[in-house]
């Protein structure tokens, strides 16, 4: 399984949300580029980056930050606001190893379903589930689609990679979501789905793993230190 550790950017700063919530907001004083060097020097291979504004506001907001994240050595994967072919192509050539499509998912799946056949495997689907519902838009709006409906549909398309994330555990360093990795792993064997939202202790990390997941995020935990980032990527190997 591998750990992607993450960044999030906001107004050109580096914070993590509580459940969504723009408002619960905690910027962490460390530059995206010394975050980095550290998830290296733990051992990681693979970032998950996210434009925060960009996924509120529906464009490329952090544009100059992600660029700089993923011209690296890492596998920098990014989302947030990403809604455009053009978009697609822009963080591609620049060195991002994959894009996250998740609100033009819900809104445009037949514009999803080219990207996935044209782009294939660097191309991944955020789902983003918020009491039953797929959230769209920076969180900030809940969909009629149920993580399962939006699952059935991807399928279709060919999608292979997903990253699931319960937002009611994102964020709060309480412990993942087992139960809804469980079923999606168990009902959609073919998808790789990497876990994310309140990944908190080695446990958690254990617990992933058994479930073969492809991946899970490890956010809040690393920025408050109640993690081994080290000690994590070890175990989930």
């Amino acid at each position: 399984m591998i750990i992607f550790p993450a960044i999030d950017i906001s107004q050109g700063q580096v914070v993590r949300l509580e459940r969504g919530d723009y408002e619960k907001k905690t910027v962490y004083a460390r530059q995206p580029k010394e975050i980095l060097e550290d998830f290296a020097a733990c051992g990681a291979e693979y970032v998950h980056a996210v434009d925060l504004d960009g996924a509120k506001l529906g464009k490329t907001e952090n544009d100059s930050v992600v660029r700089e994240l993923v011209k690296g050595k890492m596998r920098v994967e990014i989302g947030g606001g990403i809604r455009t072919e053009e978009t697609i192509c822009r963080y591609l050539e620049a060195g991002a190893w994959r894009v996250i499509l998740g609100t033009v998912a819900v809104r445009d799946p037949e514009f999803t379903a080219r990207m996935i056949a044209k782009y294939g495997e660097k191309i991944a689907v955020g789902i983003d589930v918020k009491m039953g519902k797929v959230a769209i838009h920076g969180w900030l709006e809940s969909s009629e689609l149920t993580p399962d409906d939006l699952c059935r549909q991807l399928l279709q398309m060919g999608c292979t990679s997903l990253i699931c994330t319960d937002i009611s555990k994102d964020g709060m360093l309480a412990g993942t979501n087992i139960d809804m990795y469980a079923h999606i792993m168990d009902k959609y064997p073919s998808f790789r789905v990497t876990a994310s939202g309140g990944v908190s202790t080695i446990e958690d990390v254990r617990a992933l793993r058994q479930l073969n997941m492809y991946g899970a995020i490890i956010g809040k935990a690393y920025y408050e230190g109640t993690i081994s980032l080290a000690e994590a990527i070890e175990v989930a190997r």
